[in-house]
């Protein structure tokens, strides 16, 4: 279900001055042309004539909804005005039962990684945009058991494997001998205990378990949890993997504005600087619902000229990652917030049953 974020103070409007605004955001969508009143009149219908619509275009100016950018031309929507557009005026067409068939149908793989990546080329496929995906954070990962393997005198290689799928491995020092005998129950033991808690609440519970009394004469216990201790303490985890998909939509081939491509370099410049994206992401990630983000608001300078449709996929409570959609302010935004939101919807119910 579409549940759209971003919020801001919404003005006032006439119902009149709602219809216009609606018509001009539309042309400008459609055509990237300045809208002018008689264009207005004769494609929608106002029941105005464009003496009148002129005036009201002028009051949705003063406003801040609309701008001209050159004298005697029409006008276009300002960041304002296409925020009010998607708040408050956009109707979003639901997808036909064949369009979520054929996004169930592609959103598939052998692993987490295979049905990631298949997501971000489809998004990017059907919205001819460009496309980010954070794949599932190993913070929030859930462990299915521990097994560790001795490689050398006093050093051991722990592998963590997740419920899915997902498989880590890390070096420990051991503090003392331990012979493979032990070392088995020690890992059972491990896994029993944390089967199922993310990293942070296997660290955590390892801790509570050692300041437990009752372990203190139990030399095995004891052991296995001074072990734990050191395998959550080290290696911090990786951030999480960004998938990246349809980069050369954002660039028109048959531009030749000098100023439209170096805004493009700087653009696909910022797709390789996994900080800016995890920043923006991460912000989707803790917010409810579909983000737009138009322009200023994404806060990094190369998305000035550039609209993004985000949202976050997995459990509610604790969400796995977040997609985000990058394209110019004339997006689809209906189209784009539809097929965003539904592929998140199947690529939460795969990651989570492959967690089950």
């Amino acid at each position: 279900m579409l549940c759209l974020g971003t919020a801001m103070t919404t003005p006032e409007l006439s119902r009149r001055a709602r219809k216009i605004l609606q018509a001009v955001v539309a042309e400008y969508l459609h055509s990237g042309d300045a809208v002018g009143s008689r264009t207005v009149t004769r494609r929608h219908e106002i029941g105005l004539s464009p003496a009148t619509v002129r005036n009201v275009m002028a009051d949705l100016e003063e406003l801040g909804m609309l701008e001209q950018r050159h004298t005697s031309a029409g006008r276009v929507p300002t960041e304002q005005g296409l925020r009010f557009f998607i708040q408050s005026l956009l109707k979003i067409r639901g997808l036909s039962p064949k369009e979520k068939d054929d996004i169930r149908a592609r959103v598939t793989g052998a692993s987490p990684d295979d049905v990631v990546q298949n997501a971000s080329r489809l998004l990017s496929e059907l919205t001819q945009h460009a496309v980010i995906i954070a794949a599932p954070d190993p913070q929030v990962a859930r462990m299915s058991h521990i097994e560790f393997v001795p490689i050398r005198a006093g050093k051991l290689l722990a592998v963590l494997v997740g419920t899915d799928g997902r498989v880590e491995n890390r070096v420990v020092t051991a503090a003392e001998p331990i012979d493979v005998a032990r070392l088995d129950r020690i890992h059972n033991y491990l896994s029993t205990l944390l089967a199922g808690l993310t990293l942070d609440e296997a660290r955590a519970r390892v801790e509570r378990e050692l300041a437990d009394a009752k372990h203190a004469y139990d030399d095995e216990v004891a052991a296995a949890l001074r072990l734990g201790r050191t395998l959550f303490a080290i290696e911090p985890p990786r951030p999480a993997d960004l998938v990246v998909s349809g980069q050369a939509n954002l660039v028109d081939p048959k531009s030749a504005d000098p100023d439209h491509l170096d805004r493009m370099r700087h653009l696909l410049r910022a797709l390789e600087d996994k900080e800016v994206l995890l920043s923006l992401l991460d912000r989707t990630r803790t917010a409810e619902g579909i983000q737009v983000f138009l322009g200023a608001e994404t806060a990094h300078a190369a998305l000035v000229d550039s609209s993004v449709v985000a949202v976050s996929y997995g459990p509610e409570e604790q969400p796995l990652g977040a997609i985000a959609v990058i394209g110019p302010m004339r997006m689809n935004y209906g189209k784009v917030m539809s097929v965003v939101d539904f592929t998140a919807d199947v690529l939460s119910r795969i990651l989570i049953d492959s967690e089950s």
